[in-house]
Formats: structure tokens, C-alpha cells, sequence
């Protein structure tokens, strides 16, 4: 943890002046997300969806490994008279799974963990919205960075909730206005149907 946590906290000092505004994928499809609630952003960073959705009036948590980066989102959100909508937890995400009420909303921009991905998407309340966004292979025709391992196949997001039981709201691929090739979706965690006397339960996913 040590050793990431350093890196990422230079890389955010690097980073000076204002911060980047909201993603523009959560942009368009606002109207689609909650503004009550709990949200959870995985990996956040500095905070730039977080404090985004803290805006909307979503209580939200901001988890990143990085302090440095945390420390800025506490103080924009300071600035922005939304401290108490905004919680920073300082967590090594590859070893660590935030203990919290489940969320109405999860985020995970950007941050690509395959062997714990699913235990983000369980944090969902009933009918909550999973938004995931990551670069994909088709990147690296244009782009050497990020690297194959933090690069989605294509349709890879789309399968993975879709394997979750979830239901498929948005769902998008393709190159960006920044020159990105990347896959985006939302996707709706599906309420458990109602186990009938002597049924043993559904057998098709752990969220139906």
C-alpha cells in the first residue's frame, strides 16, 4: 500500500490549480442518477464526480488511496459549503472494501480490480445504480497509456453486471471528445423477487 499510496499522492501534487469539473458521461445522464441518498465513489481521486454528486445533494463517500488527493476534495468541498455531504476515506481499495450502509449510487471510474469488482456492486441498496467507466483495449491503437491490465475488453462492462443479475440502463463504447476509446455503463441492481412458500430460492445470480 505504502508504495502506491506514494506514487499516487506525487502524481496528485503534480496537479496544481483548479480541478477538473465532473465526468461528462455523468453530465448527459443526470437525469438518470438519484440527487437523494447515499453514493459511494470508488477510487475517486480529488473528488471531481464526488463532490459533482455532493452538489446534487447526495451524501457521498470518497474513497481513493491517496490522501493527498483527499485532502484536496475536503477542502474544495469546504469551499463549496458541502463538507458535511462529502466523507473521505483513505483506503487501499486492493486489500480493503469500505464498511458502510449501502448506497444508492456506486461509482468506479477509472479503476480496474477485477477480483474485487464484485464486492462494489453488493454495496448497492435495492434498485441502486452501478456507473463504471474504464478505458478499453481499442485504446492502445491511439494510446500507450494506460497499459493492457488497466484496460477493459470491449463489452466487458456490460457482461459483468450483466453476469450480476443487474439491468442494463446505458450502456456505451467508443472514442470520446478527449480522443479515449472507453466503455460506460449504468446499470440497476434488481430488487430480490419474493420467494413463494417451499421455494428454495433463485438460483440465477446473487442479486435476484
Amino acid at each position: 500500500m505504502e508504495g502506491d499510496r506514494e506514487r499516487w499522492n506525487a502524481k496528485w501534487r503534480e496537479r496544481a490549480g483548479e480541478l477538473e469539473d465532473e465526468s461528462p458521461f455523468l453530465a448527459e445522464h443526470a437525469h438518470l442518477l438519484p440527487a437523494r441518498g447515499k453514493a459511494l465513489d470508488v477510487a475517486g481521486g480529488a473528488g471531481r464526480n464526488a463532490i459533482w454528486l455532493a452538489r446534487r445533494g447526495l451524501d457521498v463517500t470518497l474513497v481513493d488511496i491517496s490522501d493527498v488527493a483527499l485532502e484536496k476534495a475536503d477542502r474544495r468541498a469546504a469551499g463549496l459549503g458541502i463538507a458535511k455531504r462529502l466523507r473521505t476515506l483513505h483506503v487501499d481499495l486492493d486489500t480493503e472494501l469500505p464498511l458502510a450502509p449501502l448506497y444508492d449510487l456506486v461509482l468506479v471510474f477509472n479503476y480496474l480490480n477485477r477480483a474485487r469488482r464484485d464486492s462494489y456492486a453488493s454495496l448497492l441498496a435495492g434498485e441502486g445504480l452501478l456507473v463504471a467507466l474504464q478505458p478499453t483495449v481499442t485504446n492502445l491503437e491511439r494510446h500507450a497509456s494506460p497499459s493492457r491490465p488497466h484496460l477493459v475488453e470491449r463489452g466487458e462492462l456490460e457482461d459483468w453486471a450483466r453476469a450480476l443479475g443487474m439491468e442494463i440502463v446505458v450502456s456505451r463504447e467508443g472514442w470520446t471528445d478527449a480522443n479515449r476509446h472507453e466503455a460506460a455503463i449504468i446499470a440497476r441492481r434488481l430488487r430480490p423477487e419474493p420467494i413463494e412458500p417451499g421455494d428454495k430460492g433463485p438460483s440465477h445470480g446473487p442479486y435476484r
